[in-house]
């Protein structure tokens, strides 16, 4: 019998009505996508090459392709997600592409990439060692990889504090709560885990900065 071949995301399925939702309600963390574009661009070349994997409805993307002429590949699984990203960079007036794929298997030459993140997806991926790896492989020797995401030991009344800060209205701010606590805590990693996959995949160093309910994980040759 033929093996059944692993989905490569184990979330919630984003498509239609929950990829719209989703962006509706994470476009009021522009200040945040704003912050984290600022602090990418810092460390980036002008024409620097840069893949952002699951970019969702590409606020990221965008708020980075602002600030320098760099070349912004978006790669999505979700079919709704890179037809919406894509809408918003046509609006924004920006030449971003925005395209369908997997994060297993990036479609990228070895060593072609100065730059890659990855902001509230990893924990999804169903084989995140082998999602790494994939990283490594795409980035040139000395580029870096960015991952930002939620810690699986962060507390309620942590997530009860983020989400009342940023939920607009308390019907969002239930379902919000509701999501963090009982999908995404349980599949996110904590800094332990998250050091023990990095050393399988060929990335030298790993500095992990943790905040509120998640942290960055800096990743380099």
């Amino acid at each position: 019998m033929q093996q059944a071949q692993p989905k490569p995301y184990r979330g919630i399925g984003m498509e239609g009505f929950i990829a719209n939702w989703y962006a509706k309600n994470t476009a009021v963390d522009v200040e945040d996508f704003r912050r984290t574009a600022r602090m990418i661009a810092d460390r980036l070349p002008s024409g620097a090459r840069v893949l952002e994997i699951a970019p969702g409805p590409g606020y990221l993307a965008i708020e980075l392709a602002k600030l320098g002429a760099y070349q912004i590949t978006g790669l999505d699984i979700s079919k709704s997600f890179v037809r919406i990203a894509t809408e918003n960079a046509r609006k924004a007036g920006l030449d971003i592409q925005f395209r369908l794929g997997d994060a297993h298997a990036l479609p990228f030459a070895t060593g072609s990439l100065d730059f890659i993140v990855c902001r509230a997806a990893f924990k999804n991926f169903t084989d995140p060692v082998k999602a790494l790896g994939e990283m490594r492989r795409v980035l040139k020797g000395e580029a870096t990889a960015l991952i930002i995401d939620m810690r699986n030991d962060v507390s309620d009344e942590t997530i009860d504090q983020f989400v009342k800060a940023r939920a607009d209205g308390w019907i969002n701010a239930l379902i919000s709560g509701w999501t963090f606590k009982h999908m995404l805590r349980k599949r996110a990693y904590n800094r332990t885990e998250m050091l023990a996959m990095t050393t399988k995949t060929g990335f030298g160093r790993c500095d992990i900065e943790e905040a509120s309910i998640g942290m960055e994980v800096w990743l380099r040759p």
